[in-house]
């Protein structure tokens, strides 16, 4: 069993790469922090399909969250006033507001500032076309 969570995250994605940066820097979350490129996924219990979908907060038992709920774990395991802000993310209606918000970040990280191309979803995770 391991000692701390994992997050899981795209490591091909800038936008994702420079908030999980931020997020060591300024948040201190207790946590280990590694691009799904480079994990053991198996290992961690998550598919490959998974962690380009959503970035993911895996706990030392081996339970998965993802997208927003990801968030609130790291939120809740770090430092200062932030694990406040991660409890907020958990209760209905604010969670459902946050996975809404979560998905649209997702859905449209290339256009986020240090996003590249390279951030966009695989068409297949993309969902129906939001213009459409």
């Amino acid at each position: 069993m391991r000692k701390q969570a994992v997050l899981v995250y795209d490591g091909d994605c800038a936008f994702c790469t420079s908030a999980v940066r931020f997020a060591e820097r300024r948040l201190h979350p207790r946590c280990e922090a590694t691009p799904w490129q480079f994990a053991d996924l198996e290992k961690l219990g998550v598919s490959q399909r998974r962690a380009e979908h959503e970035v993911l907060w895996v706990t030392p038992t081996g339970s998965v969250h993802g997208g927003a709920q990801a968030v609130a774990k790291l939120l809740l395991s770090a430092r200062g006033g932030w694990p406040v802000v991660g409890a907020l993310l958990t209760l209905p209606p604010v969670r459902w507001a946050a996975h809404g918000g979560y998905r649209l970040i997702a859905v449209n990280r290339h256009r986020m500032p240090g996003g590249t191309a390279a951030c966009a979803l695989p068409a297949a995770s993309r969902g129906p076309r939001q213009d459409a």
